[in-house]
């Protein structure tokens, strides 16, 4: 019988790939924007970090599998001492997840809400919860620039920011923009597609055509690919309030579909059909 049940765990191993094994052959990327201002992008949200030798302020941290590699990434950039301020765009575990490991015995700056909703996640490690929040605005000074960190109204969750670099006319969106994507809207945690919306025209009026936007998902844009994402969330939605008022059913919109027009927009996570869904199932005016 223990032989048994050995050799049953044994395969059960072999099938079943450990957790760090699904990032193993993950690179972190950066891409310069200013001098010491940097796209990092690995596996889940896109981060931003901004370096020199004993400063070093990284937005965003991936999953926990990934810490390593973003240090080594890191000092590979020239911070040599590792991460000293950790700022979290909102709760998502592909945001955060690397918190406990990057984050540890540093400041991790997030708005109020974040702290709220991971802490009522028991799995989440209490040494990866931030421990600096704000409900508006905050602004940091470090390495000659200028951070702004800016909350939005609910949209993509209930505790979202921005984060401007001013002196570099950048900005990181968090996932306030899946770029050429359809976004995520998570409504249990207090998103909103009218908020979303909302926010992506808000967001449009402060930029200006050089401004570099850094994307949760997807690939550093400007302006003009902000623009492209509402041209899509607003003629989405019209197709499935058109659906919605010719007496269509969730399912037979699903069935119709969006057109040929924003088959690019489906990815694997919020596939047309999804997308579809949280457009139905959206209060807007």
């Amino acid at each position: 019988m223990k032989l048994t049940i050995t050799i049953m765990l044994a395969l059960l191993l072999l099938a079943t790939p450990s957790q760090a094994d699904r990032f193993k052959d993950v690179q972190v990327q950066e891409t310069l924007l200013a001098p010491n201002l940097y796209m990092l992008s690995g596996a889940g949200g896109n981060m931003a970090t901004l370096v020199n030798a004993d400063k070093v302020l990284l937005v965003d941290s991936q999953f926990a599998e990934l810490a390593d590699k973003i240090s080594a990434k890191l000092a590979q950039l020239g911070a040599s001492a590792g991460v000293t301020m950790l700022v979290n765009t909102h709760l998502h575990g592909d945001h955060v997840g690397g918190n406990s490991t990057l984050g540890a015995g540093i400041d991790i700056i997030a708005h109020q809400n974040v702290l709220s909703r991971l802490s009522q996640d028991s799995n989440f490690p209490r040494s990866g919860l931030p421990n600096t929040t704000f409900t508006d605005q905050l602004t940091l000074h470090l390495n000659g620039q200028t951070v702004r960190l800016v909350y939005m109204p609910p949209s993509h969750t209930d505790g979202d920011v921005v984060v401007w670099f001013e002196q570099a006319n950048t900005v990181h969106f968090g996932d306030l923009l899946f770029e050429s994507r359809f976004p995520y809207i998570d409504t249990n945690n207090g998103g909103s597609v009218q908020g979303y919306i909302n926010n992506t025209r808000t967001l449009i009026g402060m930029l200006n055509e050089q401004t570099k936007v850094i994307p949760g998902h997807g690939q550093l844009t400007d302006k003009a690919g902000v623009q492209r994402s509402l041209d899509m969330m607003l003629a989405t939605l019209a197709i499935v309030q058109g659906y919605k008022a010719a007496g269509f059913s969730e399912q037979q919109a699903v069935d119709k579909g969006l057109g040929e027009q924003w088959k690019s927009w489906h990815w694997s996570f919020i596939t047309e059909e999804r997308w579809i869904k949280t457009l139905y199932q959206a209060d807007v005016n």
